[in-house]
Order: C-alpha cells, then sequence, then structure tokens
C-alpha cells in the first residue's frame, strides 16, 4: 500500500519533520527542571537539584495568585467563548445571500490576523479615557472610566477581547462540519413540519457533536497556557493582582532574571495537569457523550 501511494505518504514528511524537531526533540530540555543549569555548563554538566525548582513556585506568595488568575481567567474564556463559534456557525450556516455571507465571514475572519501587538493596541486606544466607549459615556453625561486600570474590568476586557479576535476563525471548523451533515436529515424533519429552530437542535447540533466534544476536550488541555501574548500586552502593574497569570509570572521571574530552570519547572508543571484534564475529558466524553479524541 506504501509502494501504491508513496507520493501521499511523502507529502506526510514535512509534518512529521515539524513534530519531530519542534516538539519532540526538545523534551530533552525538559531535564533542566531538575536542575541548577547553567548554560556555561550545559545539561550533563549542571547539578541535579530534584524538586527544587518546583517546591520554590509553590511556596512563593504568588504562586496562589498567579494560578487563581490563570484558573479563572481561562475557565471565564471557556464558558462564555467556547460557545460564540458555534453560535456564530450556525448564524452563517442560515445566511441564504451569498455575497452578504462572504463579506461577513471575511470580516469575522480578520482580526485572528492581527498580533496581539495591533489587536491589544486597539483595545486600549477604543478603551482609553479619550476613547469610543469613554467618549460615548461623556456623551450621555457619564465620567469617563479607566478600563485598563481597573480591577473590577480587567478579566472581562480579556475574554471579551479574546471572543472578538478568534471566534470568527474558531467558527470555521463548525461550518465545515455542519456542511458535513447529511442533507437528507433536515428533508426529513422538514416533512414533519418541524421549523428553523428544531432543525437546528435535532439534526444541526447532534450531527457536529463529535467535533464540539473534541475540541472543548483541546481547549480544556489548555486550561493553564492563556498564551503571555495577550495578557502582556494589556495589562500593568494596577491590576497584576486579578491579571497576572503564570505565563506572564513565568516570563518576569523566570525568563528575564535568566531563572531557565525554574521556568522550565513550572512549564512542565502547566502541560502535566494539561494532559491530566485531557484524560479525565475524553474519558467521560467517551462514557457519556458516545465521543472522543481516542
Amino acid at each position: 500500500m506504501i509502494r501504491a501511494d508513496w507520493m501521499l505518504y511523502l507529502f506526510l514528511i514535512p509534518g512529521l519533520l515539524y513534530f519531530v524537531i519542534f516538539k519532540y526533540l526538545p523534551m530533552y530540555g525538559i531535564m533542566i527542571a531538575f536542575q541548577d543549569y547553567s548554560p556555561f555548563k550545559g545539561i550533563a554538566g549542571s547539578p541535579f537539584v530534584g524538586l527544587k525548582h518546583f517546591m520554590r513556585f509553590f511556596e512563593d506568595d504568588a504562586f496562589i495568585t498567579v494560578f487563581r488568575n490563570t484558573l479563572l481567567i481561562s475557565l471565564y474564556k471557556l464558558i462564555f467563548g467556547f460557545p460564540v463559534p458555534i453560535i456564530l456557525a450556525l448564524m452563517l450556516n442560515e445566511v441564504r445571500v451569498l455575497w452578504f455571507k462572504r463579506t461577513a465571514q471575511t470580516l469575522f475572519y480578520i482580526p485572528h490576523f492581527f498580533s496581539w501587538v495591533i489587536f491589544g493596541g486597539i483595545v486600549i486606544q477604543v478603551l482609553s479615557s479619550k476613547g469610543m466607549v469613554n467618549s460615548v459615556i461623556a456623551f450621555f453625561g457619564g465620567d469617563p472610566i479607566l478600563f485598563m486600570a481597573e480591577k473590577s474590568f480587567f478579566r472581562s476586557i480579556l475574554v471579551i477581547s479574546d471572543i472578538l479576535k478568534e471566534s470568527g476563525w474558531a467558527s470555521i471548523i463548525y461550518i465545515a462540519a455542519i456542511a458535513g451533515v447529511d442533507p437528507a436529515l433536515y428533508e426529513a424533519v422538514r416533512m414533519d413540519g418541524a421549523k428553523k429552530r428544531h432543525e437546528i437542535w435535532h439534526v444541526t447540533l447532534p450531527g457536529i457533536k463529535s467535533t464540539i466534544i473534541i475540541l472543548f476536550i483541546l481547549q480544556l488541555g489548555n486550561i493553564l497556557e492563556l498564551g503571555v501574548q495577550q495578557v502582556f500586552m494589556l495589562y500593568n502593574p494596577l491590576v497584576y493582582e486579578v491579571g497576572d497569570i503564570i505565563d506572564t509570572y513565568v516570563y518576569r521571574v523566570g525568563l528575564t532574571e535568566q531563572k531557565y530552570s525554574f521556568a522550565t519547572a513550572v512549564g512542565l508543571f502547566q502541560a502535566t495537569v494539561g494532559l491530566i484534564l485531557i484524560y479525565m475529558a475524553n474519558f467521560l466524553a467517551k462514557r457519556y457523550g458516545g465521543g472522543g479524541l481516542w
């Protein structure tokens, strides 16, 4: 079979090389999480210290704060952000005017291609004291609000800005899944007198259930990995208490101070928690949802 389809297997080589070079080979560096690593001594020459850096992270006064912030922000994104691409895909699927559908899709997809440097700058400008939002508030007689300096607003800003930036792009997978639903099922429920909401609830959503479960499991596995770019661009010392997450903490303490072993230990902790969550979610999905990653 391989000989007959050798050209197809040839296309797998770049992807396999990517994972081997950038995903598997770097795992060798995990060992420095258990060492007092020195670039001059290398991995082989650095002394072994066991769980020293893990204990330092758990005993740090900032651990509870950054862990709580990371968990809360991730849960907010999961609860409020995960359904948005599904709803958006369902809405776009019902649009029958082709030019309007393509225009809407393009507008929803564009923010994904902006880096957080650009998109974060737009968010900061819109929410600044003289920005668009405060201009509207002032027009109706209100006082300007310093959104980016208020702890009570910061987590909401992170969640909403992430939804605005990524939901359109994330909806592509669901749109493709909806396109794969058997049209005969829609014809059958229409003959039974079903309305549009019944079609969505009883045909479309069950038809893309497996896709929803898989993406939910993958997102749950990254619950402690919010990514440093968004938070780093938007937060400031005034909101550290509610906005400082594990990634920014590692950058600030582990990398800027060149404590590579400490940064690796925290990264390994994040990856381990994510792996456990993926296995748990996959087990529950297979047991109660009828599908999973494996």
